[in-house]
């Protein structure tokens, strides 16, 4: 589904991304781990074009997006949706305008259509009751799943998540990655990950891959992680099971 290739980018002279190679797979959930600070981010930005690389390639429908226009990238960002650590909700919308916007401003269909699929999409998060309320009304885990119907509303084949069960409890981070998985089955999607809770990748991802000193060091189905005999991983796995 997407292919990196060597991707490097510094800032102010700072090495965040030292050559990054990593297979996204179609259809899967692939979480992407590593400690604060190590760039997992920063390559979340990369692959949707909000970044730019000092060199490297990311490959999507055999197009290198890192050469593409902004004109170009429009497209493109319109199939890879990109949510948030906060979720970004407009404040003065309602949850049903905040995820009726981007229907607005990219189809030119009838109000109607757009209020079919706006409720289609909040009943699938389990939020069609909370449709008149506005952002500061809701709780947290409300405002993570608002967002998801948000992105979800453009109809991507890729959804890139920056920490979705960030300032959560544990109840609430299960139930948002049950969410995810269950909104991968239901509309065929490809998801990433950014994570530093091993024990929910363990739960939750198909392949795990592992960004230290600015590369991706491993990548592994969980039981391939556990069995790892990479020093930093196996410090990692422990570190998760204390």
């Amino acid at each position: 589904m997407i292919t990196i290739k060597e991707l490097k980018k510094s800032f102010n002279g700072l090495e965040v991304l030292k050559g990054v190679n990593l297979l996204i797979p179609e259809g899967k959930v692939t979480f992407i781990m590593g400690q604060s600070g190590t760039g997992k981010s920063v390559l979340l930005k990369h692959i949707v074009g909000l970044l730019k690389p000092d060199s490297g390639e990311i490959w999507f429908e055999n197009k290198d997006i890192t050469k593409l226009s902004e004109k170009e990238l429009q497209k493109i960002r319109r199939k890879i949706g990109f949510l948030f650590q906060e979720g970004a909700l407009f404040d003065s919308m309602t949850v049903k305008e905040n995820v009726m916007f981007p229907l607005k401003e990219h189809f030119k269909m009838p109000k109607s259509e757009m209020e079919k699929i706006t409720e289609e999409l909040l009943s699938a998060v389990d939020l069609l009751s909370a449709k008149d309320k506005y952002p500061s009304e809701l709780s947290g885990g409300m405002k993570k799943r608002a967002a998801l119907a948000r992105t979800l509303a453009l109809k991507p084949q890729v959804v890139l998540f920056d920490e979705p069960t960030t300032g959560l409890d544990p109840i609430l981070q299960v139930s948002i990655l049950d969410l995810i998985k269950k909104l991968k089955e239901k509309y065929n999607l490809t998801c990433v990950i950014v994570s530093h809770d091993l024990n929910l990748a363990f739960k939750f991802a198909d392949y795990i891959a592992f960004l230290h000193g600015g590369i991706i060091i491993e990548v592994g189905t969980p039981e391939e992680v556990k069995a790892s005999t990479n020093e930093f991983v196996k410090k990692f796995v422990e570190s998760a099971s204390l």
